[in-house]
């Protein structure tokens, strides 16, 4: 079964470039024009990554991506920002909200293909790694009925890298995939301060970007 793409724009030209471009690579594409179709199809069709414009009519991108990371079924669902609206505010304000990549227009479609395989092959990794997680750990032979399963001091596990409350607790929230500016309401801080305990933690783990630290701390069971 092909992955899943939506695909928003009101530019029905753009729609259709990247459409045939993207079946082409081998995806199942759906398209919506603006924000309150595209959230329709998200509903109906679950897609694995969504690309999207930000300047739509009745809903734009950025409040479509904000009703989207509502969701707790698609806090992690990758998004990319294909659009002309690419200054510092613009992007800040997307990274805030929890959009992934921005991709200003015009654009290259092998640029964006190469973007999207990127992002969906470490979403279907951080995915396979939640559900090995939540696995229930097998009783190991020979302890039987009334014996305690012997378990391993968490301090034993994890790697020594320094995390203070306050970055454990934002790692915790953003593993659920809060955006910065929901991880701020969350522990009654400033996103431009949340920012800073994220990129702390991308320098005290060597990630570059919030599916690998996400897979880092499931790797070293820096979350629960």
């Amino acid at each position: 079964m092909p992955l899943t793409i939506l695909v928003a724009d009101d530019d029905l030209g753009t729609r259709l470039a990247i459409s045939d471009y993207l079946e082409f690579s081998g995806y199942w594409v759906v398209t919506a024009e603006d924000g309150r179709r595209a959230l329709e199809m998200i509903e109906q069709c679950k897609p694995h990554l969504i690309v999207t414009d930000i300047t739509m009519p009745g809903m734009d991108g950025y409040e479509l991506m904000r009703q989207v990371r509502l969701q707790t079924a698609f806090r992690l669902l990758p998004v990319i920002f294909l659009t002309a609206r690419t200054s510092t505010d613009e992007r800040i304000r997307g990274y805030q909200l929890g959009c992934d990549l921005y991709l200003p227009k015009p654009f290259e479609l092998e640029e964006l293909g190469a973007v999207i395989r990127n992002l969906l092959e470490r979403s279907q990794l951080i995915q396979a790694e939640w559900r090995s997680h939540l696995k229930p750990a097998p009783i190991s032979a020979g302890i039987t009925d009334g014996e305690a399963i012997p378990q391993v001091p968490r301090s034993s596990v994890l790697p020594k890298i320094g995390l203070t409350q306050r970055e454990q607790e934002a790692l915790t929230l953003l593993a659920e995939g809060l955006s910065n500016a929901q991880i701020g309401d969350r522990l009654h801080l400033s996103s431009r301060t949340v920012e800073k305990y994220v990129s702390s933690l991308f320098r005290k783990t060597g990630t570059n970007n919030r599916a690998e630290l996400v897979r880092f701390a499931m790797d070293h069971h820096l979350i629960i």
